[in-house]
C-alpha cells in the first residue's frame, strides 16, 4: 500500500515588487524564460565582453613579469589560458543552451540543490574580492586625477555602479555597448602607441629575468630561461582568473534559444564571449607584462610598475608630452574599465548571495537587496584595507575554484557524454536530490590534496604545480564518483503532468505564469509550482 501524501493548504504567496518585477529581478532565482532572451546573439556578447576590459590583468601580467620573469610568466600566460578556454567551452555551451546561470548550472552538473550552496558562497567571495581589487584600482585614478582621499574614493567606486546593476542586464547592456567605443578607441591608441615608440623594447622585455633575479658568485642568474618553480608561482595566480567564466556565463544565458537564430552567429557569440573571454585576456595580459618591464626600467618600484593607472600614463605620455594631458586620459581609460568590471562583479555577485540565501533561509527579498550587500562587503574590505591582504590568498582561493569548475566542466564534457548523468541541465528543487556526491565529492577531495600541496607537504615541485594537480584530479574524481554511484543522484524525480505541449502553467502558490522549464508539479500542494516558490517554502517538508 503506497505511503499517503502529505497535504498542505495552499496559502497564495505575495512578492515584493523587487522579485516580481524581472526587469529588477532578473530571473536570479529562475530559468531565463525564452520569451524574455530576445536581444540579438551579438547584443549579448557585447554585453558579456565588456567585463574583458577589467585592467587587473595588466596589474597580474605586469606583477608576474617583474617577479619571475618574462619567459616564465608568458609560459604561465599561454598554458593556462588554454585551460581556462577548454574549462569554460562546455560550461558555456549548456548555460547559453538551457537559459541558466553558473549557480543553477552547477545544481544540474553534478552537485545536487543544496551541494551548490557550498559554490554559491565560493562564486559570491569571488565577486566581492576582485570587486574591491578593481575599485581600489579606481579609487587610485580618482585620487591621481582629482586628489579625493582613498577612503572617499572607495565609497565613491563602490556606489557608482548600483544605479546600473539594479535594473539588471538591460541597464547593464546599454552602459557595456555605450562605453564599448571608449575603452576601445583607448586601448588601440595605447596598442599602436606603444608598437610605434617603443619596438626597440622587444628584444630586451623577452630577456627580462625579473626584477628579483639573483646572481651567483659565478655570475650566472639563478631564474634564467623558464624554471618550474617560478612557472608554477606566475600560475597560480593566473589560476584564479578561472571564475571569471561564471561571470560570462551570467550574461550568456540570456542568449536567444539556439533554434531561433542561426547556427554560426549563436555559435560565434557563445564561445567569444564565453571561453573565447581569454584570448582578449591574453593581449592585456602581454600589454601588462611590457608596460610593467618599461616602467621598471624607468627607475620605478616594483609596486608602481605594475599598477595600471601609472602604467597607462606613461603610455599615453609619448603622445601628448604633457604629464597632466596623460594623466587625464589615462584616468578616463581607468575609469571607464574599472565600471564596466565591476558593474559585472556586483550584478554576479548579487545572482550568488541570491541563490546562496534563498537555500539557506527560504526567503528571498530580491536580487536588489543581495546587490547592495555585496556591495557594502567589497567596500568594507576596502575601507578596512583587508582587500591588499585577500591578493595574497588568491593563490588558495583559486584552488578551491578550479576544483569547482573543473567538476562541473568534467561533469558535463564526460559524464553526460559516457551516459553518466543525464543528457539536460535539471535546476529545480523538485526534481533534485539535496546532495549529489559527484560534485560534492570531487570539489571535497581536490580541494583538500590541492590545499596540502600547495602548503608544501608534497615537494616543492608538486606545490608549484598545485592548480595543475587539482584540475586534472576533478577530471579523474567527476567520473569515477558517478561510476561509482551509477549516476543515481542527478535526479530525484520527474513531473510527468509538465511538458513543452502548453506555453505557460500557472504556479499554484504565487498564480504567476511560468514556462514549462520552470515549473514542476508538487505532491504536497497537488498543484503545478514555479521553482522559485519550491525553493522558498519550508512547510512541505520536501515530501516531493
Amino acid at each position: 500500500m503506497p505511503p499517503a501524501t502529505q497535504q498542505i493548504f495552499r496559502v497564495r504567496r505575495k512578492y515584493n515588487q523587487w522579485v516580481v518585477n524581472q526587469t529588477l529581478e532578473d530571473y536570479a532565482l529562475r530559468f531565463t524564460a525564452k520569451k524574455s532572451r530576445y536581444w540579438s546573439a551579438n547584443k549579448v556578447a557585447m554585453t558579456a565582453l565588456g567585463a574583458t576590459a577589467f585592467l587587473a590583468l595588466e596589474a597580474i601580467g605586469g606583477a608576474i613579469t617583474l617577479s619571475y620573469g618574462f619567459f616564465n610568466a608568458l609560459a604561465a600566460i599561454l598554458i593556462v589560458s588554454t585551460l581556462i578556454f577548454v574549462t569554460g567551452y562546455p560550461i558555456s555551451y549548456y548555460a547559453s543552451r538551457y537559459g541558466v546561470d553558473i549557480d543553477l548550472l552547477t545544481r544540474g552538473a553534478g552537485f545536487g540543490y543544496l551541494g551548490s550552496t557550498v559554490t554559491s558562497l565560493i562564486y559570491a567571495s569571488f565577486t566581492f574580492i576582485f570587486f574591491a581589487i578593481e575599485a581600489a584600482i579606481l579609487a587610485s585614478a580618482l585620487e591621481a586625477l582629482f586628489s579625493i582621499p582613498l577612503y572617499m574614493g572607495y565609497i565613491v567606486s563602490a556606489i557608482a555602479v548600483i544605479p546600473i546593476v539594479t535594473h539588471g542586464i538591460t541597464f547593464i547592456s546599454r552602459f557595456q555597448i555605450l562605453t564599448q567605443p571608449i575603452w576601445l578607441t583607448l586601448q588601440v591608441i595605447a596598442i599602436a602607441i606603444i608598437i610605434y615608440f617603443e619596438t626597440q623594447s622587444f628584444h630586451t622585455w623577452i630577456q627580462f629575468q625579473g626584477a628579483y633575479a639573483v646572481q651567483t658568485s659565478t655570475g650566472d642568474t639563478i631564474n634564467n630561461g623558464f624554471n618550474v618553480l617560478l612557472f608554477g608561482a606566475a600560475s597560480s595566480i593566473l589560476f584564479a582568473l578561472m571564475a571569471q567564466i561564471g561571470e560570462q556565463v551570467d550574461y550568456l544565458r540570456f542568449m536567444p534559444p539556439k533554434e531561433s537564430i542561426s547556427k554560426l552567429s549563436w555559435w560565434a557569440s557563445v564561445i567569444f564571449a564565453g571561453p573565447g573571454w581569454i584570448f582578449i585576456g591574453i593581449v592585456k595580459l602581454l600589454i601588462g607584462s611590457f608596460l610593467a618591464y618599461l616602467a621598471f626600467n624607468q627607475g620605478l618600484s616594483v609596486e608602481r610598475s605594475a599598477d595600471p593607472t601609472y602604467m597607462y600614463q606613461m603610455v599615453f605620455n609619448y603622445l601628448t608630452q604633457s604629464p597632466n594631458v596623460a594623466l587625464i586620459l589615462a584616468g578616463i581609460m581607468v575609469i571607464t574599465c574599472q565600471l564596466k568590471i565591476n558593474v559585472t562583479n556586483a550584478y554576479a555577485g548579487s545572482l550568488a548571495w541570491s541563490n546562496f540565501f534563498s537555500r539557506v533561509t527560504h526567503s528571498h527579498p530580491g536580487r536588489v537587496v543581495w546587490l547592495i550587500f555585496n556591495v557594502a562587503i567589497a567596500l568594507l574590505l576596502m575601507e578596512l584595507g583587508i582587500y591588499r591582504a585577500l591578493e595574497n590568498i588568491l593563490g588558495i582561493f583559486a584552488i578551491v575554484a578550479v576544483s569547482w569548475l573543473g567538476t562541473i566542466s568534467a561533469d558535463l564534457v564526460i559524464n553526460k557524454n559516457l551516459g553518466l548523468a543525464p543528457p539536460h541541465i535539471e535546476f529545480k528543487r523538485a526534481h533534485l536530490y539535496d546532495i549529489n556526491p559527484v560534485g560534492i565529492g570531487s570539489l571535497t577531495i581536490a580541494s583538500i590534496v590541492g590545499i596540502v600541496s600547495y602548503l608544501g607537504f608534497f615537494g616543492a615541485a608538486s606545490q608549484a604545480l598545485t592548480h595543475f594537480i587539482t584540475l586534472a584530479m576533478t577530471y579523474i574524481l567527476t567520473p569515477l564518483i558517478a561510476w561509482v554511484t551509477n549516476g543515481r543522484y542527478y535526479i530525484a524525480r520527474t513531473s510527468n503532468s509538465i511538458n513543452d505541449q502548453k506555453d505557460d502553467y500557472e504556479c499554484c502558490i504565487c498564480e504567476h505564469h511560468y514556462e514549462p522549464e520552470d515549473m514542476s508539479y508538487c505532491p504536497a500542494y497537488q498543484g503545478n509550482i514555479c521553482s522559485l516558490c519550491c525553493s522558498l517554502d519550508a512547510r512541505c517538508m520536501d515530501s516531493c
